[in-house]
């Protein structure tokens, strides 16, 4: 076990037992060389050895720590302040196809309101419940949020209905795949460095994606890293979370239709229980339960505050009792023996209760269902345009079919896009019949 830290400690200063950086393996890219960093325009030296012992302080040994890391596929030197991991987060959250996620739908498109979740408002706030998770079980904050912010990046237009379609216009190729996107991203697509395509990023990072690109792979032998689990959980309750509100908020749901549930049952029990200790009186204002207010707040907010805590407290009443025989055990160790968190057998029948009932009443909704099959529409007919007129590509996705299969190329010009870009290249084919479109 870590050891603790004092009231007078410094959490940055080096241990009693200090790390073995003279054993550390000069090839991977970390704080091994050098351990000094000048920098006069800061102020006096950072030793990077801080950071590791910083990690040796406060992780758990089953953490990912960042001394292990395998490096990158182009070797850099060290940052002064920023550890691997943390490089990782910066990168993706600086990159393009980040910013994209703003104009990407969840499960609502912007015609239908201002309220609910897009691609990237969702990323937020898996990033949230993902770190809160991996603090209380010491694992690599940087890396769980690197992977959190990573995780829907490779999303096309329209959410899930633009996936399905891409995948049926693609069938020759494989398919489509937003996780496996996502890596084609952050690997090659995005241009942000001189020398080599892509973001660089960390051998964990790109594992942690491929991971959820094969989750069936990965379901069975070797287990993912602890950080990369929470992540695919943290997503999980995020979603299933924010779904509840956002179809409560536009009146595809009532509170009443989601009562026969367990787990909204025990939420609202939750809700009720906590207004009781508060002020011993529940007020009801209107004759439907969404409508109903707790001391002025209204029951949609409370329930879904009450979800996610719910979920999340009972990951981790689970997940430390699981990880118990994992103390003193290294990441890979923990991978090897095949340890893998999750929720208890009850929150997991009743989060799989949930999302049946919001994939046959919302996903499904007849509001809803107008919009994703114009939606599948508009990117079938622009997908077919595109492989009719090669020329219509613009220069650098031309360039790829040079070396790539045509088809798979169309995929991922169409993938890259937002909502609107989308809805304005199909535009632009329909009202013109030559040049290039637009690039991303």
């Amino acid at each position: 076990m870590a050891p603790s830290i004092g009231m007078n400690s410094d959490p940055l200063s080096l241990s009693s037992d200090p790390l073995p950086y003279d054993d550390l393996p000069l090839s991977i890219t970390h704080f091994a060389e050098p351990p000094l960093i000048d920098m006069p325009a800061a102020g006096p030296l950072i030793d990077l050895r801080r950071y590791a012992d910083r990690e040796h302080l406060l992780l758990a040994s089953y953490a990912m720590h960042s001394r292990d890391t395998e490096g990158r596929v182009h070797p850099e030197p060290p940052h002064a302040y920023r550890g691997p991991f943390g490089r990782d987060r910066d990168r993706i959250l600086h990159s393009s196809a980040f910013r994209r996620l703003s104009g990407k739908m969840q499960v609502f498109t912007g015609e239908m309101g201002t309220y609910h979740r897009t691609r990237l408002t969702h990323t937020f706030e898996v990033a949230s419940v993902a770190r809160t998770i991996a603090r209380v079980l010491r694992l690599n904050e940087d890396l769980t949020e690197a992977l959190a912010l990573l995780h829907d990046i490779g999303h096309p237009p329209f959410g899930h209905c633009g996936e399905d379609v891409l995948s049926e216009c693609m069938a020759e190729v494989g398919g489509f795949s937003h996780n496996q996107f996502a890596l084609t991203i952050v690997e090659q697509l995005e241009q942000r460095y001189h020398a080599f395509s892509g973001l660089n990023l960390s051998a964990e990072t790109l594992a942690g994606q491929d991971t959820r690109a094969h989750k069936s792979e990965a379901a069975i032998g070797r287990a993912p890293l602890l950080e990369v689990q929470i992540v695919d959980l943290a997503d999980s309750i995020a979603y299933d979370a924010h779904d509840v509100d956002d179809a409560l908020q536009m009146g595809l749901l009532s509170v009443e239709s989601l009562m026969q549930l367990g787990i909204i049952q025990r939420a609202m029990d939750r809700v009720r229980q906590k207004s009781s200790e508060s002020t011993g009186r529940l007020t009801r204002i209107s004759a439907d339960p969404s409508k109903m207010e707790i001391l002025g707040n209204p029951m949609r907010q409370l329930l879904v505050h009450e979800l996610i805590d719910l979920q999340v407290s009972d990951l981790l009443k689970n997940s430390l009792e699981q990880l118990q025989v994992a103390e003193g055990m290294s990441a890979d160790q923990v991978r090897d023996a095949g340890i893998r968190v999750g929720h208890s057998d009850e929150v997991m029948r009743e989060r799989i209760e949930l999302e049946q009932f919001l994939f046959d009443a919302v996903y499904r909704h007849p509001r809803l269902m107008p919009v994703r099959e114009s939606a599948a529409d508009r990117v079938a007919t622009l997908f077919s345009a595109l492989k009719a007129a090669p020329m219509r590509l613009p220069m650098r996705f031309r360039r790829r079919a040079e070396t790539m299969p045509f088809v798979r190329v169309i995929g991922e010009y169409i993938a890259g896009m937002t909502d609107g870009f989308c809805d304005q290249q199909f535009e632009n084919l329909s009202q013109s019949s030559h040049g290039p479109l637009a690039d991303w």
